[in-house]
């Protein structure tokens, strides 16, 4: 990935009106698909010009990537329950609702299915996913500095866990997902499923 590539972010700056090309990029994606979604339709939206998308943003899954990234749409907050369990608890019942609520969970599957066919995009979406495990490493650092997880926990193995719990369900098997099964998992992931 060359630096004119490289995924632009909050922390790098970006357009006067980014938040709306932002949100215009995620509700094409949303209602579109990444095939059809163009940029001269998102700066229509967004009310910006094509070139100052282009300036910032070399293709489509660059501005993709950094509208994952960035917009409020996918935020994924971290809550500070003071224990480990309610912190995963709140990150689970999170991402239930983000992937089934609209426009996110249109916008979540889009990006699954374009991903896998667009080598380019799956690139922007790595970056997604490691800035999501970089805020989601904050949790796990506090439940280790507090004796609840050993030093050296595998973070990603654990969210791997957690959320693909979310995803099957929800999003493959297309089950509904009750008021507890956010408890369920995560007791089932920290405490397994044998009886001592």
């Amino acid at each position: 990935m060359t630096t004119n590539d490289r995924p632009q972010t909050a922390r790098s700056g970006g357009p006067r009106r980014k938040q709306q090309i932002f949100d215009a990029t995620l509700k094409a994606l949303a209602r579109d698909g990444f095939e059809s979604m163009t940029i001269e339709g998102i700066a229509e939206e967004s009310g910006v010009n094509k070139t100052t998308i282009y300036r910032w943003w070399p293709s489509k899954s660059a501005l993709l990537g950094a509208a994952l990234i960035d917009a409020p749409l996918m935020d994924l907050p971290m809550a500070d329950t003071g224990h480990l369990r309610g912190d995963l608890e709140h990150l689970v019942d999170g991402l239930v609702r983000l992937l089934t609520t609209h426009p996110s969970g249109a916008v979540a599957r889009s990006v699954l299915g374009a991903a896998v066919s667009d080598p380019g995009l799956a690139t922007y979406i790595q970056g997604f996913f490691a800035d999501r495990l970089a805020r989601e490493q904050s949790l796990i650092d506090r439940a280790v500095a507090r004796g609840e997880l050993p030093p050296g926990t595998d973070t990603m193995l654990l969210m791997d866990l957690l959320a693909g719990a979310v995803w099957l369900r929800a999003v493959f098997r297309r089950q509904p997902l009750d008021d507890d099964f956010a408890r369920r998992t995560v007791a089932t992931v920290l405490d397994g499923v044998r009886t001592s």
